[in-house]
């Protein structure tokens, strides 16, 4: 079935931002999905995403193992239907996180990987209302108060957009080496950032 006949993908949230775009959340498709992952995370850029060495095969292999857990969920965003941003949401405390810092209640912890820039770069605002199309999702439709996330400490940009966006820096840890038939990860130096839902919507929201 060629992608015009087929139909519509179901999506968890979507949101206008004004002078932006429109963006649309989906589960990902570990099959269909796996081109566009691997194109993003076979990059220099994405270096920090780890997965750098990985066969399409292998990024569809992980998402599909992922689907298959009710605490790790993954996700692809769209804007104005076009693939932008790899985003990924977990319960802190079914994670190796867990071991570097005291969950809360309401917590959940979150990763994302942009799609590279096109030839005519960014959009202004591009990255802001990304960010709040997310924070929007998993503070206000998933109602959890409290976003962690934990950048490599090397990532200096992708920290330095998390304190823009109103992340709040927490300590450095080590994230401990996970090494299990299903899930291979190697020891990671990080820098823990939080994101309350008061910050995120000082006026109430």
């Amino acid at each position: 079935m060629s992608e015009m006949c087929a139909p519509a993908r179901p999506f968890v949230h979507e949101e206008h931002i004004e002078g932006v775009g429109s963006y649309r959340i989906l589960p990902l498709d570990a099959a269909a999905d796996a081109e566009t992952v691997h194109g993003w995370a076979s990059q220099e850029r994405a270096a920090f995403w780890g997965m750098n060495g990985l066969t399409q095969e292998g990024i569809a292999e992980i998402y599909a193992h992922m689907n298959t857990l009710g605490t790790h969920h993954a996700f692809l965003v769209r804007k104005d239907d076009v693939p932008i941003a790899l985003l990924q949401t977990y319960e802190p405390q079914a994670d190796r996180i867990s071991a570097c810092y005291e969950v809360h209640p309401g917590d959940i912890g979150v990763h994302l990987l942009l799609a590279p820039a096109g030839p005519e770069g960014r959009q202004a605002g591009w990255t802001a209302a990304l960010a709040a199309v997310i924070a929007s999702y998993v503070l206000g439709t998933l109602g959890r108060s409290r976003v962690v996330t934990d950048p490599d400490v090397r990532n200096e940009k992708a920290i330095s957009r998390l304190l823009r966006q109103g992340f709040v820096a927490g300590p450095e840890v080590v994230l401990p080496r996970i090494d299990l038939p299903e899930v291979q990860l190697p020891e990671k130096r990080a820098r823990l950032a939080f994101l309350t839902r008061k910050a995120a919507f000082p006026g109430g929201s």
